[in-house]
């Protein structure tokens, strides 16, 4: 046995691995963009195995596939068809899409990839030879029927954004501020010495200052939903240019009803083709809310490194679970791993917004944008990264972390700005004053106000409470 077969497409003669479920169209691509070896991620292809299984049924369901254009299916072939369709669907035949990521602009050798993987399969399926030259369910004539690359890929890319989005990125979110909120919850007694521009400042609680970042995240949340609300309209039944040649009225609504039916997500036919087709600015945006969300994470993870650092030369302020050994030459030394972790996905997906931005403004010109594919590649990473960064954040640093009160107690006491309290009392000037003066002595505020007979100890004591500063007086 030879390992290659010969296939055949409008230009000629091409050799196939012999088992490959591919065909000519996708070899050519294999041996035109031998680029990065980057193929397009998993939830891309299942995307596009969705996305054709929405088609065939619009389809069937309209008539087209069983009707007396060229080749009509039989009811069974219809049903092969579907089945292939619903096994990319499901991660399946996911070794049969090679194509580099760094292809054809709109996609189309990815688009006619699974064409000629679903129309092998689904002869197959039938009971068939797939290795035969006349395709009994063709690649163009069935599985693409009523479409274009220029409608369907883009339609993938949105499907799949969005439910990565929600059904990955979404709960992790959910989850950390789940997490943070508990523990705003827990150490709302702790008072600790606030900071701003790294210096001390006015006292608050720990838990005031978890709850801000469960905050945060609350936000993050929102803004991930509005990602994926970014990208519900849907470009299908555009064909081509966005005038929906070769295709019924009714197609792109009916794929965009299917998609909603599999996903649970509320897609939606573009409202004008013309755009759906030729701009992918729903993707922009939605990485936008995404690198919003990354670097909502970077500051929280950067603060947390902060509060953990230590233990004996730093703050403290949190106990950090111990991970692994932090050095190869500091014995007992252990760094804030998850943390670095977490930043770098951050500054990755900040990094990514770039790239989608440039692919979003000068890939697109009139009808179509051609830089579809590294569109695709990119906010499907960025969401894989922020989920899975998140999620090992949550698991092995955010779920154990633990509260130093004697740390964060010890230094509220030593604080000059504890002063702040007393310029309703005194005033500015000499607030500041005895700020000075007290960091001069090396004298707390107190003992600085004693000594001076600033104010009557009752007054002093009621003033300068730690807790009373931590919210609003009247």
């Amino acid at each position: 046995m030879t390992d290659f077969r010969t296939e055949r497409d409008s230009m000629g003669e091409v050799r196939v691995p012999q088992n490959a479920y591919y065909g000519a169209q996708t070899q050519r691509a294999v041996e035109n963009f031998p680029v990065s070896g980057w193929q397009l991620p998993p939830s891309m292809i299942a995307a596009m195995g969705r996305v054709k299984l929405a088609c065939g049924i619009a389809n069937r369901d309209l008539g087209k596939l069983t009707g007396s254009g060229k080749n009509p299916l039989s009811d069974g072939q219809v049903e092969s068809m579907l089945s292939a369709a619903k096994e990319v669907a499901e991660g399946q035949l996911a070794d049969q899409f090679p194509v580099d990521v760094f292809q054809t602009g709109s996609g189309t050798s990815s688009n006619m990839n699974i064409n000629e993987v679903l129309s092998n399969r689904a002869i197959e399926i039938d009971g068939g030879d797939r290795m035969a030259e006349e395709k009994s369910i063709h690649p163009n004539d069935h599985i693409n029927m009523g479409q274009s690359t220029n409608d369907t890929f883009p339609t993938a890319i949105h499907v799949a954004a969005a439910y990565e989005i929600e059904n990955r990125l979404l709960p992790a979110l959910r989850r950390m501020h789940e997490s943070l909120t508990e523990k705003a919850q827990a150490w709302d007694k702790i008072i600790k010495i606030g900071r701003t521009h790294l210096m001390d400042a006015t006292p608050l609680r720990l838990g005031q200052e978890f709850g801000g970042f469960a905050r945060q995240i609350e936000l993050s949340i929102a803004r991930a939903e509005a990602a994926r609300d970014a990208v519900l309209e849907l470009p299908v039944g555009g064909t081509a240019v966005g005038s929906g040649i070769n295709t019924h009225p009714e197609f792109g609504a009916r794929v965009a009803a299917s998609l909603s039916e599999q996903t649970d997500i509320a897609f939606i036919e573009a409202v004008n083709h013309f755009e759906g087709n030729a701009n992918r600015d729903g993707l922009v945006d939605s990485h936008g809310g995404l690198k919003c969300v990354a670097q909502t994470l970077l500051g929280l993870a950067n603060n947390i490194r902060w509060l953990g650092s230590g233990p004996r030369c730093g703050f403290y302020e949190v106990k950090l679970p111990t991970r692994q050994p932090g050095s190869s030459i500091m014995p007992g030394k252990v760094n804030p791993v998850m943390c670095e972790s977490l930043m770098q996905v951050a500054a990755r997906v900040i990094g990514n917004d770039t790239c989608m931005t440039v692919s979003g403004g000068c890939g697109g010109n009139f009808q179509l944008n051609i830089m579809m594919p590294v569109m695709a590649h990119t906010i499907l990473e960025s969401i894989e990264l922020l989920a899975g960064g998140v999620t090992a954040f949550i698991d092995f640093c955010l779920d154990g972390m633990e509260p130093n009160e004697e740390a964060c107690e010890a230094s509220v006491e030593q604080s000059l700005s504890m002063c702040t309290s007393l310029n309703p009392l005194i005033g500015y000037e000499q607030a500041a004053a005895l700020a000075k003066e007290a960091f001069k002595s090396g004298q707390t505020i107190r003992e600085l106000c004693k000594e001076k007979g600033i104010l009557a100890d009752d007054v002093l004591t009621e003033a300068l409470d730690p807790w009373k500063m931590t919210e609003p007086q009247a």
